[in-house]
Formats: C-alpha cells, structure tokens, sequence
C-alpha cells in the first residue's frame, strides 16, 4: 500500500510524537509498504529519505486557533493531489492537521485520525475549534486511540463516533532487549552505593522538572542523584526558573549529598540509564499516553507518576508504577 503520514514534526526531531511516527513509518516499510511522511521544514534534516521512508517538507508552523503561518494552500494542494491509499493524522491542534480538516471529504484513500489526547479541549480559546471538530471526526474512516478511559475518546462517544480502535503506545523492543554495555554512572561519576533516580523528557516547561526537583529535594532519602535528560537543557536554568528552590538544591548538596545533572545525551546514553537506575520520577504536567512509561516497563525500572494521560491506565497494564497524589484543574 501507498501511505501518508501527516505529522507536525519527525526525525531528526525528538520526542514521543515523533518517535511512534518513525516508528510506524519505518516498521511499515519493512512490511513492504510505501510510506511518506509529510512533516515541517526541519534545518538539521540533511536527507529526504529515512531508513526507506520518504519524507517531505512544508515551511508551515502553527495551527487553526493561534493562526498558521506558511504556505498552507502548498500543502492543502499536496493532500488533494496525491493519491494514497491511506492517509493518517497525527494529533489535532497543528497544521498538518487542522489544514486537512476542511478539505477532508476531497482527499482520496482511507482517512485515520490519531488524535493523541485532545490537551486544548478545555481551554476557552478552543472551544469553537472543538464543536467543529466534533462534526470532522464523523468524516474520518477510522480513529485510533491510545487509552480506554481518556477525554479523547470521551469526546469522539459523545460526538457519535463508532468508528475506532484502542492501540496502546508500547517500547522499542530491539532496544531494551539485551543489557547496554554503557556503564551510566562511571561515565557520570556517580558511586554506585548512590540511589539514581532518573527522569526523561524535554526541558519545554510541562514535563515536570520543577515538581521532580522539588520532590526529589524533600525526600528523606539522602545520598541521591536525580538524573534529568532533554532536549534544550541549555534554556532550564534553576535559579532563573526558582531561586528558593535552587536556595534548596545547594543546602541539599552540601548537607545531604544530593547532585541533579541535567542534560541532553545519546538515545544509547538513555536507554542505559533506564537499565541502570533505581527509579524513574515522572511528574508531568501534560501528556496523552507516555512513551516513557512503556520504556520503563521494557527496562524493568519502577516508576512513580502523576496522574497525567493515562498513566494510570500504564501502571495498572505494566505493573510498573505507582500514581502520585494528582491535583488535576
């Protein structure tokens, strides 16, 4: 088969979205099918081909809500042009998406919705996004949801949609199935009598660095480390983001042995990390359904959580984790 995936961003870019994305794409090609992956301009993206999938380019940014900025009649005219046999959307509320909605009846092949959680469907700004959205779903062949028990598929129920799938997020199993010969904390320097509790996720303000640091400080756990990897760990700054809690790391340091280290390293670096730390402290703020949950599961790395997606749903299927108290606005 001919398949399209539509995505606001993918590799090189990093992160849970884009990763499935590749994932799917790659995964599908070595079924036999031909995938491309229609996706934003990307500077650090040196070929147009990855690992057999094709991928292709829009200077397009934004979405239907804070406004779309590019050249969207390009792409509007790409997806009426090409002839796919099934075309999928990757999450709602950016442009590779919302373009396609009003034009969706035209668009030739089999049309799949991924909506991946639906964050902005209680903000006041989207509210007349979402009653639109309710009539756009109706139009799509089929919608894949990641959770049983979240408020995008609440939303698709209550809108009358019959079509769907529950596919859960998962791990990369060729990743974690054999031992990494990277040995995380001699290369860190961090004695191995040091309890390591690691967190995983792009330093954007929503994956809860600020609750992890300011947990891991008031445990009465002494002689920790708290190992934070992401993306733009170069913008998180403690003491311009928190000068008390940063007031607090120091005395921690000095008094109590505590060390963070914060920084961006390899997916080989990661994956070793999940393998050889004691913990994984993930109090994110937003989420749809957490690759790195999954990713701990495969690592046999216990978690702790807040209720935040369906990460609650991942603690009960893996048996991997237990759910922090959760307020929830």
């Amino acid at each position: 088969m001919r398949i399209l995936h539509c995505v606001e961003t993918y590799f090189p870019r990093l992160g849970g979205m884009q990763e499935v994305v590749k994932q799917l794409s790659e995964r599908l090609v070595q079924f036999g099918h031909e995938v491309t992956v229609a996706t934003s301009f990307d500077q650090g993206r040196e070929k147009m081909e990855k690992d057999g999938v094709r991928i292709i380019e829009f200077k397009i940014s934004g979405n239907s809500v804070i406004g779309i900025e590019g050249d969207a009649a390009q792409y509007q005219q790409f997806l009426l042009e090409s002839n796919f046999d099934v075309v999928t959307f990757f999450a709602a509320q950016q442009w590779a998406t919302d373009l396609a909605l009003p034009i969706l009846n035209k668009i030739k092949g089999k049309k799949i919705s991924v909506p991946t959680g639906f964050p902005g469907l209680f903000w006041p700004e989207y509210k007349k996004y979402f009653a639109e959205m309710a009539n756009y779903m109706l139009h799509f062949d089929m919608h894949v949801f990641l959770s049983e028990d979240y408020k995008d598929i609440h939303f698709a129920k209550k809108s009358g949609v019959k079509n769907y799938r529950i596919i859960a997020n998962g791990a990369d199993e060729k990743e974690f199935s054999q031992p990494s010969p990277i040995e995380v904390r001699k290369h860190l320097g961090i004695p191995k009598n040091k309890f390591l509790i690691l967190h995983v996720g792009s330093f954007t303000g929503f994956k809860g660095h600020l609750e992890a640091i300011d947990l891991f400080l008031r445990m009465a756990k002494k002689n920790a480390t708290l190992l934070m990897i992401g993306n733009n760990s170069e913008h998180f700054r403690i003491p311009r983001r928190r000068p008390f809690l940063w007031l607090k790391f120091r005395l921690s340091q000095i008094f109590f042995s505590k060390k963070i280290i914060f920084k961006g390293f390899s997916r080989e670096f990661t994956v070793a990390a999940y393998q050889q730390s004691d913990l994984f402290l993930f109090p994110s703020n937003i989420e749809c359904s957490p690759i790195v949950l999954f990713e701990c599961a495969a690592a046999g790395l216990p978690f702790l959580a807040t209720d935040a997606g369906n990460a609650r749903e991942i603690a009960e299927w893996t048996g991997c984790g237990k759910i922090l108290p959760t307020f929830i606005d």
